[in-house]
């Protein structure tokens, strides 16, 4: 029908617009916060200039606006469809029999098309960004030495150890010759090295003491390294090699937020994780997290209509609108408490991730169903 898919692109045309703009002013706002909670900590940093500053919070941007997408989208849907009811667009559109369901899908659409661009496209974008902005923020502002300051400037590592046993285990330990977040593209190595080699059931297969141990391509090389044996008894010293998975950047990114990954890396790092024994719980609900991101975004689209195509001259327009922007906040506690469970590892990641996303659904559902049936 012509006049229905005129009306269509017409409200989609009108919900994107609002939409965007809503993005673009929330994610101006926020980053204005957080540049001035920057220059607050900067106050005490004579190396942190203004133009620093700036920096880190310009590249913190494209991270904030994928985290107040949802939200975005939920305002900038009730601003749009407020003003196409005020205006009795739509209220003349269903009066001459065109179903809610029909016009709809436009503005679904839309935030399809939002959620799918911030996943696929921005999330690399935003992650690279994001990266650079927490190393700058780690040699700049922050008053420890990074993850190592921890455990007294020592870095623990872990990774497979397949050559003594097929479940077996390396830990390693040593103090980095530079700190983490400081040089990506440094040559990784430390001093003061000491590597325990456990088998797949946990049973001590040895112990290697080395002065210093160099992170080189598929192998790290330890020099002058003494080998402790289950006798307990050292071997004469020599350069020792240890087959291993690990880079620098992959050291770096274990120790990193999963925000700092983007969506098309997280499969692979998750299972690097994995293989050397790390647990990898933040990064597969993070990756979960960015898989429900197109769903969340339509949604908060539907939400946004069930709660402002109402008419208005039945009243109670300011609470209708109120209440979809608490149930807008309630998802957000309910996302960060299930999130919080999912790391823990008290709910499955996927019900962790989806379960914001399926809970918004169900009510979106049962108010348009009520508006349009009811």
């Amino acid at each position: 029908m012509i006049v229905a898919r005129t009306l269509t692109l017409y409200v989609g045309r009108r919900f994107l617009t609002a939409t965007f703009a809503m993005l673009v002013a929330l994610t101006l706002l926020v980053s204005m916060f957080d540049f001035i909670e920057l220059l607050r900590r900067a106050a005490t940093r004579p190396d942190a200039t203004f133009a620093l500053v700036a920096s880190i919070a310009g590249l913190r941007m494209p991270f904030v606006g994928m985290q107040i997408l949802p939200f975005a989208i939920l305002l900038g849907g009730i601003v749009a469809f407020w003003r196409l009811t005020r205006s009795s667009e739509l209220i003349v559109a269903r009066a001459a029999g065109i179903s809610a369901w029909g016009f709809l899908s436009g503005p679904v659409v839309v935030a399809l098309l939002f959620g799918a661009t911030a996943v696929m496209a921005i999330s690399p974008l935003s992650s690279a960004m994001l990266a650079r902005a927490e190393r700058l923020d780690a040699s700049y502002l922050r008053a420890g030495g990074g993850v190592t300051a921890l455990a007294g400037g020592r870095l623990w590592l872990r990774q497979a150890d397949r050559e003594f046993d097929a479940g077996g285990t390396a830990i390693l330990s040593g103090r980095p010759e530079r700190l983490l977040g400081t040089d990506r593209h440094a040559q990784f190595s430390l001093t003061d090295v000491t590597v325990w080699r456990l088998s797949s059931r946990d049973r001590s297969l040895g112990r290697i003491e080395a002065p210093k141990g160099e992170l080189m391509p598929g192998r790290w090389v330890l020099e002058d390294a003494v080998v402790f044996g289950a006798d307990r008894q050292p071997r004469p010293a020599q350069t020792l090699e240890i087959p291993t998975d690990l880079t620098p950047d992959r050291i770096e990114d274990s120790f990193a937020s999963p925000d700092t990954l983007s969506f098309w890396a997280l499969p692979g790092f998750i299972a690097v994780l994995e293989h050397a024994g790390f647990s990898a719980l933040r990064h597969r609900l993070q990756f979960q997290s960015l898989l429900s991101m197109p769903a969340l975004a339509m949604t908060m689209a539907l939400l946004a209509a069930g709660f402002s195509m109402r008419n208005s001259r039945r009243g109670g327009v300011a609470q209708t609108i109120a209440a979809g922007v608490s149930a807008g906040f309630g998802l957000f506690v309910l996302d960060r408490i299930t999130g919080e469970f999912g790391e823990a590892g008290t709910l499955p990641v996927w019900l962790a991730a989806w379960a914001p996303t399926a809970a918004g659904l169900l009510l979106a559902i049962a108010l348009l169903l009520h508006l349009e049936d009811g």
